[in-house]
């Protein structure tokens, strides 16, 4: 038995059903929250949106242009992020239950959630002291180049460059292997030095072909890349359709569409 809430802390107390009031009825019950910030502490009554608690945990910080203002995260992920951990909560007390016979208060704080996707910022933080800027589509910490979304023809590419392995697979995609010997190529440290030239010596390659060839070349050479693609291009991947993650269904009003 799982009683899952996802109310304003102790609302459900003031109704005479909180955890203390049921584990009383059933000592196996399974009492599951998923709050903002909590059921306890001082942010413990804020209240909380997907939005908001993208502006309170630093996602926004670190979102968008070096000089435009912090921006939200296209998807709800602060959303999405505390109902897997709640899911995980969940599952983590029932088997807890199996050795014990016993069920619990379990409780998942969104901002909690996403604290730990931030980890490369936090990083940044403690090795230079300074605030974590904001890096467009750049690596947050200017560490790695090439590491950019790049125009294309028909629309943009995501490119990542980890080792020295995918940089030069790179030039070979780009059949440009003679950019080696630049000095400001050479390793990741002068690209990163020479991040600007590095970025529009990619651009000038991805600009003159369709995204979808460019993906077809880097893939071909083992470089990690990938179009950016659009929500209807996505909805219609062969490659989830073949596993059986998306399918076609007959809606009553809207007709044939996409489901997962």
């Amino acid at each position: 038995d799982v009683l899952l809430e996802n109310f304003s802390p102790g609302t459900l107390d003031g109704l005479g059903v909180g955890y203390d009031v049921l584990k009383q009825v059933n000592p196996r019950l399974v009492y599951a929250t998923g709050t903002g910030f909590g059921i306890s502490g001082p942010d413990r009554d804020n209240l909380a949106m997907d939005f908001t608690i993208q502006a309170a945990s630093g996602i926004m910080s670190i979102t968008g242009d070096p000089d435009g203002p912090p921006m939200k995260a296209g998807p709800t992920l602060v959303d999405f992020m505390g109902g897997i951990h709640l899911y995980a909560a969940v599952m983590t007390a029932l088997l807890q239950r199996t050795a014990t016979g016993q069920g619990q208060l379990v409780e998942v704080a969104m901002q909690e959630t996403v604290y730990p996707s931030l980890a490369s910022s936090y990083d940044y933080h403690l090795r230079t002291g300074k605030v974590p800027p904001r890096a467009g589509n750049r690596q947050a910490g200017l560490s790695t180049a090439p590491y950019n979304v790049y125009p294309a023809a028909d629309g943009h590419v995501a490119i990542h460059i980890v080792t020295a392995g995918h940089w030069r697979n790179l030039l070979k995609a780009m059949d440009r292997e003679a950019a080696g010997a630049d000095p400001r190529f050479a390793t990741n440290a002068d690209r990163v030095a020479h991040m600007d030239a590095t970025d529009a010596f990619v651009a000038a390659w991805t600009s003159s072909l369709g995204k979808m060839e460019i993906f077809a070349r880097a893939k071909a050479h083992r470089v990690p890349c990938a179009p950016v693609r659009t929500a209807p291009e996505v909805m219609n991947d062969p490659h989830m359709h073949e596993r059986g993650m998306l399918e076609h269904v007959d809606h009553p009003e809207l007709g044939d569409i996409i489901v997962p």
